[in-house]
């Protein structure tokens, strides 16, 4: 049976989150904005935030699942097109919660490598 070996680490303390808040890059979609800043740690970490604005706990669950999911396919990609690992933090839109994993993926797909790449020229 093969182990599932989470390749991020989940940011949890709120004085992290309110750090990359303040002093990360920005992204914005549709389906969620993303903060993001480089680490010096060997995993990018991941956090998720869901508002009570887009619905009730089931929606909030079913948000942050289906990012986590997108992240989860997309972060091998990160982790081979770069040396640098990342702290990300994704904040759920009204509109992830009617979205799949695949449309999300194609977001972050679209969003995400292009402003790291940007990050690390300047």
């Amino acid at each position: 049976m093969r182990q599932f070996s989470k390749k991020y680490v989940c940011i949890k303390k709120d004085r992290e989150f309110r750090w990359l808040f303040k002093n990360g890059s920005c992204t914005v979609t549709k389906a969620f904005i993303c903060y993001f800043r480089e680490n010096k740690r060997r995993n990018n970490r991941l956090g998720i935030v869901a508002g009570k604005k887009i619905g009730g706990a089931v929606q909030r669950n079913r948000a942050r699942r289906v990012i986590r999911e997108a992240f989860r396919l997309i972060e091998p990609e990160l982790a081979s097109s770069t040396e640098k690992r990342y702290d990300f933090i994704f904040v759920a839109r009204s509109v992830a919660v009617h979205m799949k994993s695949t449309g999300i993926l194609k977001l972050m797909r679209k969003n995400i490598p292009g402003k790291l790449a940007q990050r690390s020229d300047s």
